[in-house]
């Protein structure tokens, strides 16, 4: 993990659990071309981790989420068609493995989340912000157009006339809005979004992870234009062959709490 004291990437593990830390204060968390290289690096190894069951994205300093890339070297690393098509190629991995994560991921969203932000939020399966949270994806105002993979799952996530609002107007909206729109899962006021997201991340972790693993692929899958075969329909059935099925069933019956072990 880099110390506290550096830009960048920061990583904390808890027992099941990992949340990944966006540093930028001077930028509001704005992600650099590095820290879109470290992200991807973490992402893929975390994602890859049979020990945990959740990872949370956040940013620090309780004022940002993250306010998107870092526009400041846009005209050293971003000034033409060619080099903004290389730099998505830099943020690909980050996106990519956020999208395909198999475990569950959470956003923790303080004060401001747009452009970059907001489209690494909405890859994620679940987002809770704060009432003083604001949401946007400005980029109408510098002639930008956001990539396809992000316009889709902003659609998948709030329709396609959410997504041109969004876009077209360029408008930075509050956190009630974006709950209205289906953007955030749960609004909670600013002093009680530490215990509120502590809980959402026991929670999840707490539970099965072989049945949250198969959660997410399920719930993916149904988004598929292909029917859903046999195969698929065999493998949801699947987790009541693990260990984690039989001392999910007995806790409940001897009124206790289950500690799975993801077998």
């Amino acid at each position: 993990m880099a110390h506290d004291s550096e830009n960048g990437i920061l990583v904390r593990r808890n027992l099941h659990s990992a949340t990944i830390y966006f540093k930028n204060p001077g930028r509001m968390n704005a992600l650099s071309l590095e820290m879109w290289r470290q992200l991807g690096s973490q992402l893929g190894a975390l994602s890859a981790d049979p020990d945990l069951r959740c990872i949370v994205l956040r940013g620090t300093g309780g004022k940002a989420f993250a306010s998107g890339a870092d526009i400041s070297e846009f005209p050293n690393v971003r000034a033409n068609a060619d080099q903004a098509k290389s730099y998505a190629e830099n943020m690909k991995p980050a996106l990519d493995h956020l999208h395909h994560c198999p475990l569950p991921t959470l956003s923790v969203i303080e004060g401001v989340c747009v452009g970059g932000g907001l489209e690494l939020a909405a890859l994620c399966d679940l987002r809770i912000c704060n009432e003083s949270a604001r949401f946007g994806i400005p980029i109408n105002r510098i002639g930008h157009v956001l990539p396809y993979p992000a316009t889709a799952a902003l659609v998948e996530l709030i329709g396609r006339s959410n997504t041109l609002e969004i876009l077209l107007e360029g408008r930075v909206f509050g956190a009630e809005e974006a709950k209205a729109m289906g953007l955030v899962n749960r609004v909670v006021p600013d002093d009680a979004i530490e215990d509120e997201a502590s809980k959402m991340i026991d929670r999840i972790a707490a539970g099965a992870p072989i049945a949250a693993r198969l959660h997410k692929k399920m719930a993916a899958r149904v988004l598929s234009p292909t029917p859903i075969t046999q195969a698929d329909i065999d493998e949801a059935f699947s987790a009541c062959d693990s260990d984690d099925y039989r001392e999910g069933v007995a806790a409940f019956i001897e009124k206790r709490r289950p500690v799975f072990n993801g077998k």
